[in-house]
């Protein structure tokens, strides 16, 4: 079973969720096409979070208008992060120009892909932890392959600095649209309950 089948069997989307993008444009833009389980990924959940911890990151962001917190700048935060911050062997031969990031966490994480193969299929999935040492590791898996394995546990250990989504049996993702929806109606999006700051900020 593909890694995107696997997640989808794991973490269900929900309806209405995913985002519809001209991948030929985003290739322009990004001067590189993107794996092909992203591209799945993005067509059926889209932007938005995981369990209010992990957010994926898409590029032209219709959320972030000229990607302003989006995927080019964390992609920029990743680069200029590498490599101040100390790297596992496994990537002794990583440019950071070679870094895109497509997920950033409440931890400060950031995930990237090693985006230094013209097939992007095979671009193994790279994470700054910032509570890690060595703070940079490599995962010889994609994006949505990654994310099973951290749902599930099969990785030697968690790969982020919070736990909140390793061994996690039944993950949540929330499309930002979706989100916004549920806190303009007053509940808190992600314990269903009324949100207590509701109006505060209107």
């Amino acid at each position: 079973m593909s890694g995107f089948h696997a997640l989808t069997g794991i973490m269900p989307p929900h309806e209405g969720a995913g985002d519809r993008l001209d991948w030929d444009e985003v290739a322009r833009h990004w001067g590189t096409r993107f794996p092909g389980d992203y591209v799945d990924f993005v067509g059926t959940y889209g932007e938005g979070a995981i369990e209010d911890f992990l957010s994926i990151q898409i590029p032209l962001s219709r959320r972030f208008s000229h990607d302003q917190y989006g995927m080019a700048f964390e992609t920029r935060n990743a680069r200029g992060t590498w490599p101040a911050a100390s790297a596992s062997a496994a990537l002794a031969d990583l440019a950071g120009t070679d870094l895109i990031a497509w997920g950033v966490d409440a931890a400060a994480d950031i995930l990237c892909w090693k985006a230094d193969d013209e097939d992007p299929d095979q671009w193994p999935v790279v994470v700054y932890e910032r509570h890690g040492s060595p703070s940079w590791e490599k995962y010889a898996c994609g994006m949505t392959e990654f994310l099973v394995r951290t749902f599930t546990g099969d990785l030697p250990a968690c790969p982020l600095s919070g736990t909140d989504l390793w061994r996690k049996e039944r993950p949540r993702f929330l499309h930002w649209r979706e989100e916004d929806r549920l806190l303009a109606e007053g509940i808190d999006p992600w314990t269903g309950e009324p949100d207590p700051y509701a109006g505060m900020f209107d």
